[in-house]
Order: C-alpha cells, then sequence, then structure tokens
C-alpha cells in the first residue's frame, strides 16, 4: 500500500511538473511569435481622401487614383478634408502654384549652368528652357488669382486658368520633343500638368 501511494503521488508530481514545463514552453513560444499579418492589414487606417480620389481619378484619362492620393496626401490638410471636394481643390490648386514655383527656379538654375556653352545640343537646350521659362512665369504670375477663383468657387474662371497652366505644362514639353533634345524637366511637367486637371476635376465636383 506504502509502494503504491508513493508511486501514485510520484506520478502526480511528474504530471504536475510536465503541465507546468508545457505552459512554460507555450508562453515563451507566444512571446516570441512572429505578428500576424493579417492583423497589421486589418488596423492599418485608409486614407480619409480615398473616396474622392477614386470619384475624380477612377475614370480620367489625365491621372489616377494613386497620383491624387499622392498628391492630396503630401499636404497635412487632406487629412481633414475627407469627402469635401472643394477643400481638396483647394490643395491642388495650391500644389501647383508650388509645383510652377519651384520648376521655374530649376529652369533659372538649368539656364545659369548652360551660359557660355555653345554646341548645338547645349544652344537648343537652352532655348527651350528659356521658352519654358516664359510659360512657367505666366503660370506663376496667374497662380494667385487662380488659386483665389478656385477658393472662391467661381468654376468658369478657374478652369480657365487651370486649363491654361496644364497647357503650359504640355507645351514645354513638346518643345523637347520638336527639337529632338532631352527634357530636364520632364518630371515636373507632369506634375503640373497632372496638379492642374486633378483641380479642375475636384472642382467640378465641389458644391
Amino acid at each position: 500500500m506504502a509502494m503504491a501511494a508513493a508511486a501514485a503521488a510520484s506520478s502526480s508530481y511528474l504530471s504536475n511538473a510536465s503541465a507546468i514545463l508545457l505552459y512554460a514552453a507555450l508562453f515563451l513560444a507566444g512571446a516570441h511569435a512572429e505578428p500576424d499579418p493579417t492583423q497589421v492589414a486589418t488596423t492599418s487606417q485608409v486614407p480619409s481622401i480615398l473616396p474622392v480620389c477614386k470619384t475624380v481619378g477612377g475614370g480620367s484619362t489625365f491621372f489616377d487614383v494613386q497620383f491624387c492620393l499622392e498628391a492630396l496626401g503630401s499636404d497635412g490638410r487632406s487629412a481633414n478634408a475627407g469627402a469635401n471636394y472643394g477643400a481638396c481643390s483647394v490643395i491642388a490648386a495650391d500644389l501647383l502654384t508650388a509645383n510652377a514655383t519651384s520648376t521655374a527656379d530649376k529652369i533659372d538654375g538649368l539656364l545659369r549652368e548652360r551660359a557660355g556653352k555653345d554646341d548645338d545640343e547645349a544652344t537648343t537646350t537652352t532655348r527651350c528652357l528659356r521658352a519654358c521659362r516664359a510659360l512657367y512665369g505666366g503660370v506663376v504670375r496667374g497662380q494667385p488669382g487662380c488659386a483665389a477663383a478656385v477658393r472662391g468657387r467661381r468654376s468658369g474662371e478657374a478652369t480657365r486658368c487651370l486649363e491654361r497652366a496644364a497647357s503650359a505644362a504640355e507645351e514645354c514639353e513638346e518643345g523637347f520633343r520638336k527639337s529632338k533634345v532631352a527634357s530636364p524637366v520632364t518630371m515636373e511637367n507632369d506634375d503640373a500638368f497632372k496638379l492642374a486637371k486633378l483641380a479642375v476635376a475636384l472642382l467640378s465636383w465641389a458644391h
């Protein structure tokens, strides 16, 4: 009887010890487990401007949803803009102003770098840059009034000046293509064109 009791006690002790070790192993495994990627995905926030960008960018031939999200998302005001198309159009117009100003400054710098170069390609590039500088100068001068028209929801006036900005960017890039020289402002022209078209599209939905 004593031996049986001792054996039972020993078995119970081993069972309890095994359970403790098992729980410890499970705890440590859980502590070092990799996070479930599906949990990260479900907690990520959807941009509040996504519905707006889907509306104006989903069927556009000028820009896509991603451009809209990246452009508007680069301005902190978009976090509170939500589905306010008017507020988003103001942001796009302001981004266009910043783009035109920085592009004009970049062209000034490129012209200074090319001063004194007289080979054929440099001369052609300089001529194209001067034409672009004149075009962007017009955009920069017109943007304060254009932005005011966007803020005031004067759709006709705002659309006309925004379309002029888009045309200026196109004309600048076309000058390089026709002259068969590489454009050093392709990205800036593309952004300016798309920002102008984005502002027009957003304004058309503003009420």
